[in-house]
C-alpha cells in the first residue's frame, strides 16, 4: 500500500564537507529501524557512503538516496556532498527536494560551502531546518554559530532546542544533553543503546534561567506570525503547544524562518527531534506549489508551442517527473526521477520533450544506496522519488512525461567547469573504449565535460576542481577497466573583448544554379548580461525575409560557441547585426550562412581579446602560529585577503585567488602548518588574466 502523499517528506541533508552530515543520516536511519547498527565515516562502513572512492577518502562524493519511515511517515533522504568539486549533486538533488536539513558545525560555524548550500536552497525556495552539530567538540558555541546563521546567510533561525553544556572540559560543563523549548523539559540519551533510549528530566537548576530566556525569544518570534496569538501571548505570556507547532510549520513552509535543532550525531545526541522536526515542520509534496512548465508542442488545431502548463501533485494529473541523476548500471543506466503528478508505472512510454522520442520505463527500483528493492505495486504516486531502468537517451534535467499531455519543465543549471587536462589512452587499440567512457559519464555527470581538440588529436576533459578529475580517472580505471595518461592539468580561460569592432562582408559568387548573394555587417562588443553570449538585430521590421533572419541569427548563435581568437570560449560580449542585404532570387541559406561565418570570424580575429581567468572564493583556517607563513604564501600566489575573524582559537580568512595559481595548495597549505590548517574554496567570477599569460599562448 503506498503512502499517503501528505505522509511523504523529501528532504536533502546538506552542509559544508565534515560538518557531519552522513553521520546524521547514519543516525536516522538507526533511529528509523533501517539499520540495526549504524556504521562510521572514518571507517567507511556507512550506508550512503557506499562508493569505494568514498569510503577510501571519508568524504560524500555522490549524492545517495534513501527511504525510511518515521511516525507513520516516508522519508526520502538525499544525503549530498559538502565538498566543493561536487556542487552539482547538490544542486541537482535541491532541484527536486521539498524540504532541507543543513547541518553546522558548533566548532566551525558558518563555513564557506555552508553559503553555498544555503545560497542553492534559496535558489530553489526550499524550505529547511537547522541542526547545529558537533556540541561536544573542543571549542563548541550554540550562540556564535546560531548567530552567523543570521549574519552570514541572512537566515531567520528561531532555537527549539538549546544545549546542555557545551564542548568536552574537565569542569564537568561537558556537552551532555539538549533542552526542548516547546516542553520546557530536559532529554539525556542513553550511550549504551547508541542513543535510541533517552530520558526526560527536570531542566537542571543552573540552566533554567538560561531555557526561559530562550523560550521567551521563541514565543516572541511565534507571536509576532499571527496577531490573534500575538493579544494572547500579551496577556498570558505563554502560547499554546499545538499553536506554536502549527505557526511555526506555517512560516517554515513560507521560508520565513528555520526552526533550529542542535546536538552531537557522532555521540547520538539529539537526532531524534531532526527527524520529529522534518516531519512537524518540512513541507510534504501537497505544500508545495505545482510544477510549472511549457507545452512543447503545437496544438492540433493551429499554434505555436510555448503554451503555459502546471501540474499538482496529485494521482488524478497526467505524469510528469523530472530526472535529477543518472548511475551508471551493468544491467542499464539508473535514472533517479521526481515523480510531479499522476502516477509512474512499470512498462510505460513516455515522452521526453527535449528530444522529441519515446522513453521505456521497463522498472522501477526502490533506490537504498548502494543497494535497491524492486517496487512490489509496479506503480509509483505523485511526490515519491524513484529509480527508473529502461530510458536510453534521457539526460539529467530531462521531463519525462505523458505521451498525449506533454510538458516540458524547467531543467536544472550548473556551473562552468573551471579546470580542465588531456587524457589519452595507453594504448591505441583502447581509443574508441575511452570515447565511449567519457560520453557515459558526461551523461552521468553534468559538470564533467570531454571535449576532442582536431588540431592536436588530444581529448580535453573539464570539470570542477582537481579532485573532482581525479575521481573520475579512477572511476574510468576501475569501472571501466580503461587505463589512461593524463596530463598536467590547465585552467579553463574565457576570452572577452576590450573594444568594440565592427565587420563587413559581401558574399557574392557564382554558382551551378546561378549567382549567389548575401551581404551582412556586425558588430562585436562588451557586454555584461545574463548570459555569457549575447545575441542582439538591429535590422528594421521586414527589412529581410523572415526565414533569411532566422537563418542569419541561428548561423550566429552555432558559430559563438567556437570561441575566441585562442580558442577558450568567450564570455561577456555581445554580437549586433548591424546590416543586412539579400537579392530576389540570388539569395540562399547557403549565401546567409557563408556571409555570417565569414563575418562573425572577422570579428573576432579583429578584435582586440582579453584573456578572462577563474578566480577562486577561498576560506582558509588555521591557528595563529602559521598564519604569517599562509598569509605570505597566498601574497606570493596573487592571493587578496579581503577579511579575516576570529572562531575560537583558529584564524579564519576570506581570501580571493587566481584559480591557476592553486594547484597543489593542499598539499601546502599542509606542509606550512604541520597538517593543522585547513582550507575550502568555490567559483566566484571570471576576471582578467595577466597580459603575460595572453602573450605566452599566442607565442
Amino acid at each position: 500500500m503506498s503512502t499517503s502523499i501528505d505522509q511523504i517528506r523529501n528532504i536533502g541533508i546538506i552542509a559544508h564537507i565534515d560538518a557531519g552530515k552522513t553521520t546524521t543520516t547514519e543516525r536516522i536511519l538507526y533511529y528509523a529501524k533501517f539499520l540495526h547498527r549504524p556504521g562510521g565515516v572514518d571507517e567507511g562502513t556507512t550506508t550512503t557512503d557506499f562508493d569505494e572512492e568514498e569510503a577510501k577518502r571519508g568524504i560524500t562524493i555522490y549524492s545517495a538516496a534513501i527511504t525510511c519511515k518515521w511516525n507513520g511517515h516516508t522519508i526520502n533522504i538525499i544525503d549530498t556532498p559538502g565538498h566543493v568539486d561536487f556542487t552539482a549533486e547538490v544542486e541537482r538533488s535541491l532541484r527536486v527536494l521539498d524540504g532541507a536539513v543543513v547541518v553546522f558545525s558548533a566548532m566551525e560555524g558558518v563555513e564557506a560551502q555552508s553559503e553555498t548550500v544555503w545560497r542553492q536552497a534559496d535558489k530553489y525556495n526550499v524550505p529547511r531546518i537547522c541542526f547545529i552539530n558537533k556540541m561536544d567538540r573542543i571549542g563548541a558555541s550554540f550562540e556564535r554559530t546560531f548567530e552567523e546563521i543570521k549574519k552570514r546567510l541572512r537566515g531567520n533561525p528561531v532555537a527549539l532546542q538549546i544545549p546542555i553544556g557545551e564542548g568536552t572540559t574537565s569542569t564537568g560543563d561537558s556537552f551532555s544533553g539538549v533542552i526542548d523549548l516547546i516542553k520546557m523539559r530536559a532529554l539525556f540519551y542513553d550511550q549504551e543503546s547508541m542513543g535510541d533510549q533517552f530520558e526526560v528530566q527536570e531542566i537542571p537548576d543552573a540552566y533554567l534561567e538560561k531555557a526561559q530566556e530562550w523560550r521567551a525569544k521563541l514565543l516572541e518570534s511565534v507571536a509576532e506570525l499571527d496577531e490573534a496569538v500575538l493579544e494572547q501571548y500579551y496577556e498570558t505570556e505563554d502560547i499554546a503547544e499545538d499553536v506554536i507547532v502549527r505557526l511555526l510549520r506555517e512560516a517554515t513552509l513560507k521560508g520565513d524562518l528555520q526552526p533550529t535543532f542542535c546536538g552531537s550525531s557522532l555521540n547520538y545526541i539529539g537526532v531524534q527531534p531532526v527527524l520529529d522536526g522534518v516531519t512537524s515542520f518540512l513541507p510534504s509534496p501537497l505544500d508545495r506549489p505545482p510544477v510549472e512548465g511549457i507545452n512543447p508542442q503545437p496544438k492540433k488545431r493551429g499554434g505555436e508551442a510555448g503554451g503555459h502548463e502546471t501540474r499538482g501533485p496529485s494521482v488524478d494529473e497526467p505524469m510528469c517527473g523530472l530526472v535529477f541523476k543518472i548511475q551508471a548500471d551493468k544491467h542499464g543506466d539508473l535514472c533517479f526521477m521526481r515523480v510531479y503528478s499522476g502516477q509512474l508505472k512499470s512498462g510505460s512510454r513516455l515522452l521526453n520533450p527535449r528530444t522529441g522520442k519515446k522513453e521505456l520505463v521497463s522498472q522501477l527500483w526502490r533506490v537504498q544506496a548502494g543497494a535497491r528493492e524492486k517496487v512490489e505495486t509496479d506503480s509509483i504516486d505523485a511526490g515519491d522519488i524513484i529509480g527508473v531502468i529502461g530510458p536510453k537517451e534521457a539526460v539529467t534535467g530531462d521531463t519525462l512525461c505523458e505521451i498525449q499531455h506533454p510538458i516540458l519543465l524547467e531543467t536544472i543549471s550548473f556551473p562552468e567547469t573551471v579546470i580542465s587536462m588531456a587524457v589519452e589512452p595507453e594504448s591505441s587499440a583502447d581509443r574508441k573504449k575511452l570515447e565511449d567512457t567519457l560520453q557515459k559519464l558526461s551523461r552521468q555527470d553534468p559538470t564533467f565535460k570531454a571535449v576532442a581538440n582536431e588540431e592536436t588529436g588530444q581529448t580535453i576533459v573539464s570539470g570542477m576542481g582537481e579532485l573532482h578529475l581525479e575521481v573520475l580517472r579512477n572511476r574510468m580505471q576501475k569501472e571501466f577497466n580503461l587505463s589512461v595518461r593524463v596530463h598536467k592539468p590547465r585552467v579553463s580561460y574565457r576570452e572577452t573583448v576590450s573594444a568594440a569592432v565592427e565587420k563587413e562582408v559581401e558574399f557574392n559568387r557564382p554558382s551551378a544554379n546561378g549567382n549567389m548573394y548575401f551581404k551582412v555587417k556586425l558588430r562585436l562588443e562588451p557586454f555584461k548580461g545574463d548570459k555569457p553570449i549575447s545575441i542582439k538585430s538591429q535590422l528594421k521590421p521586414n527589412e529581410l525575409n523572415p526565414e533569411l533572419e532566422k537563418e542569419l541569427m541561428e548561423t550566429l548563435r552555432l558559430g559563438v560557441d567556437g570561441g575566441g581568437q585562442v580558442g577558450f570560449p568567450l564570455m561577456n560580449v555581445q554580437f549586433v547585426v548591424l546590416d543586412a542585404q539579400s537579392r530576389e532570387g540570388e539569395t540562399s541559406d547557403v549565401a546567409v550562412e557563408a556571409a555570417t561565418s565569414e563575418a562573425l570570424h572577422g570579428c573576432i580575429m579583429d578584435a582586440k581579446i582579453q584573456l578572462l581567468e577563474p578566480i577562486m572564493k577561498m576560506e582558509v583556517v588555521t591557528p595563529d602560529e602559521f598564519r604569517g607563513n599562509i598569509q605570505a604564501d597566498l601574497s606570493s600566489r596573487n592571493a587578496n585577503v579581503l577579511n579575516s575573524e576570529w572562531r575560537g582559537d583558529l584564524c579564519v580568512m576570506e581570501v580571493e585567488a587566481p584559480l591557476s595559481q592553486l594547484f597543489g595548495y593542499s598539499t601546502q597549505i599542509r606542509s606550512l602548518s604541520q597538517g593543522r590548517a585547513s582550507f575550502s574554496m568555490e567559483p566566484l567570477k571570471y576576471a582578467a588574466a595577466p597580459q603575460s599569460v595572453l602573450k605566452e599562448m599566442i607565442g
